[in-house]
C-alpha cells in the first residue's frame, strides 16, 4: 500500500539494502506478538504470499478465501489480506501460545516488520520503522538474513515489479468512471495473479512473469 507520510518521521533516517546491517532483530520476539493483532486488513498479500500459503497449507487459493484470507480494497485495487479474529483482531494464524503457526510460510509483510519499503525509480530500499515495534533491545542483523527469503535479490525484483504493476493498474482505475472496466480489471488481477493456481513443480517466478507480461499488455491496450 502507498503511505502518504514523511519517511523521516517514521524511520531512523537511513535507507538499507540487502547486505546492510539494521537494528531489527527481535530475538525470536520472546513471547511478544503485538504485531500479530490489531492489524485490521493491513496485512496485504502479494501473489507469492498466497502461493506459499497454498503450498504450506495444501489448500487451493479459493479455499483460503473461505477462512484464512479476505479481500479488501487498497489504493483502488482489490487484493487479499490475512483475516483477523475477535475483538483484539488477532491474526488467524496466531496460536493460543502467541506464536505464528505458519512461520516458515509467513507473508512478506510479516518477514519485513519492523522494516518498511521505500519505493523509487522502479525499485525500492528498506527503512527501519522506529515507532512500530515495542521491543527496545533489538540487535543488528543483515537485512538479507532478516527477510529470510531464498534468492533474495530475485525476490526483491519481484516485489518491486508487482508494486509498480499495481500502480499502473491503479492509474487506470482512478482514470475512468467506467464501472464495468473497473470491475473487470479488478477481477482480472485477483483471478489471474492469485486464484489461478501456480504449478508447484515449475518455478514460481517464471510463471508470475508470464502473467505479468500478459497483464502489462492488457494495460497498454487500455485494459
Amino acid at each position: 500500500m502507498n503511505r502518504e507520510v514523511d519517511i523521516n518521521e517514521i524511520s531512523d533516517g537511513r535507507l538499507y539494502e540487502l547486505n546492510d546491517m539494521v537494528k531489527a532483530d527481535c530475538h525470536d520476539c520472546q513471547g511478544c506478538f503485538e504485531c500479530c493483532q490489531g492489524m485490521g486488513d493491513t496485512v496485504v498479500l502479494d501473489p507469492l504470499d498466497v502461493y506459499r500459503l497454498s503450498v504450506h497449507l495444501n489448500k487451493e487459493p479459493e479455499k483460503l478465501l473461505e477462512n484464512e484470507l479476505a479481500l479488501g480494497v487498497f489504493d483502488g485495487n482489490i487484493l487479499p489480506h490475512l483475516r483477523m479474529e475477535g475483538k483484539d483482531e488477532r491474526c488467524i494464524f496466531l496460536s493460543r501460545e502467541g506464536r505464528c503457526s505458519i512461520h516458515s510460510a509467513r507473508p512478506g509483510f510479516c518477514r519485513l516488520f519492523p522494516l518498511g519499503r521505500y519505493y523509487e525509480n522502479n525499485s525500492f530500499k528498506y527503512f527501519l520503522q522506529i515507532h512500530e515495534c515495542p521491543k527496545t533491545n533489538r540487535s543488528k542483523i543483515k537485512v538479507r538474513k532478516w527477510i529470510d527469503m531464498p534468492d533474495a535479490r530475485r525476490y526483491d525484483r519481484f516485489v518491486a515489479d508487482w508494486h509498480y504493476f499495481l500502480r499502473d493498474v491503479q492509474e487506470v482505475l482512478y482514470g475512468t468512471e467506467d464501472t464495468v472496466l473497473i470491475k473487470n480489471l479488478n477481477l482480472y488481477v485477483v483471478n489471474r495473479f492469485y486464484l489461478k493456481p501456480y504449478e508447484k513443480n515449475v518455478d514460481f517466478y517464471d510463471q508470475f512473469y508470464e502473467r505479468l507480461k500478459e497483464g502489462k499488455g492488457l494495460l497498454s491496450l487500455g485494459a
